[in-house]
């Protein structure tokens, strides 16, 4: 197990970009331990082989460290490391908690469940998954719900926080359709239970009806990835994006005290290497290809680039 560097989120910022079709090149980095990213060296090879600027690259970085002690900025254009610096406890080999970033890696291991065990989950994204088959542990001794409106979300509803889950912390705030307003705060995950914890947070709405940032929501997704795989969160990630694309030592930060939970929190506290958060990055924005492998299906990644049916209620 990996232990945060900091208690809170070590905020590296990583910036993936690709112009044009034309720089889709087959270019793949090696792990780090066989050399890793190409690199330009100078301001010149990043502004021929990048087109990037480097002193305003400088300047990001300088903006950076004025919000944080302890940063890092990483670039990559055209498979080009561009730029890369740290300050205070971060570095290339340590394994911050990055908090919230981890809901991207949740989705994307949803995404490739969806595709690898489509005879288990037919319907998707549009799967009601407060069922027994899904989510036995939400039912009661006399096989009911807590709150019967729980039996229409969706994992997609899930994914994109629109399940009817009261937001997060003393002053959450809801959508709908465009309009934001505020709800009352209640209680959240707990740490020491937080699969239970998740499933009996507060619903403020009706499934669909609305968005508020909600970490249970995640979380309860990578509970239904556990049940349909038979594997956990980590492990699977581990399998499907670690090592096929050469990521070092990660892991999650279950680690709270003297507790240690055990399960990974789909809703965050990834400890990802800065060059592997932008392996991660990388990949995507090849469509989910890695080399000659596809790890993510590309039309799961298409969908994350778009607004999505799951939320219809994003700000204007």
């Amino acid at each position: 197990m990996i232990r945060p560097v900091h208690r809170v989120l070590l905020p590296y910022l990583f910036l993936c970009a690709v112009a044009g079709a034309a720089e889709r090149s087959a270019y793949f980095p090696p792990p780090d331990a066989s050399g890793g990213w190409r690199t330009a060296a100078n301001a010149a090879q990043v502004r021929e082989l990048a087109g990037m600027d480097l002193p305003r690259l400088e300047q990001a970085w300088e903006f950076t460290q004025r919000c944080t002690q302890n940063a890092g900025l990483l670039v990559v254009r055209n498979g080009y490391l561009v730029f890369e610096k740290y300050v205070g406890r971060a570095s290339r080999n340590v394994n911050p908690d990055m908090a919230s970033t981890g809901k991207a890696y949740t989705s994307i291991a949803c995404g490739i469940m969806l595709q690898e065990y489509r005879d288990k989950i037919p319907e998707g994204l549009d799967t009601k998954v407060f069922t027994p088959k899904f989510l036995p542990e939400a039912f009661n001794a006399d096989g009911k719900l807590d709150d019967e409106r729980r039996a229409d979300i969706t994992l997609g509803q899930l994914l994109c926080m629109t399940g009817g889950y009261n937001g997060e912390g003393g002053a959450p705030t809801a959508v709908v359709m465009g309009k934001a307003f505020p709800l009352k705060a209640s209680p959240g995950q707990s740490i020491k239970d937080v699969d239970g914890s998740s499933l009996r947070c507060a619903m403020w709405t009706n499934a669909g009806a609305g968005y508020s940032y909600s970490s249970p929501e995640p979380h309860i997704a990578s509970m239904v990835l556990r049940r349909v795989i038979g594997m956990e969160l980590k492990d699977y990630i581990d399998t499907r994006l670690a090592k096929p694309m050469g990521w070092g030592a990660w892991d999650y930060c279950l680690r709270r005290g003297n507790f240690v939970m055990p399960h990974a929190n789909g809703a965050g506290s990834t400890a990802v290497h800065a060059t592997d958060a932008l392996r991660f990055g990388y990949c995507l924005l090849r469509d989910g290809k890695w080399g000659e492998k596809q790890l993510v299906p590309a039309d799961y990644v298409a969908l994350c680039n778009k607004m999505s049916p799951h939320n219809p209620h994003p700000t204007r």
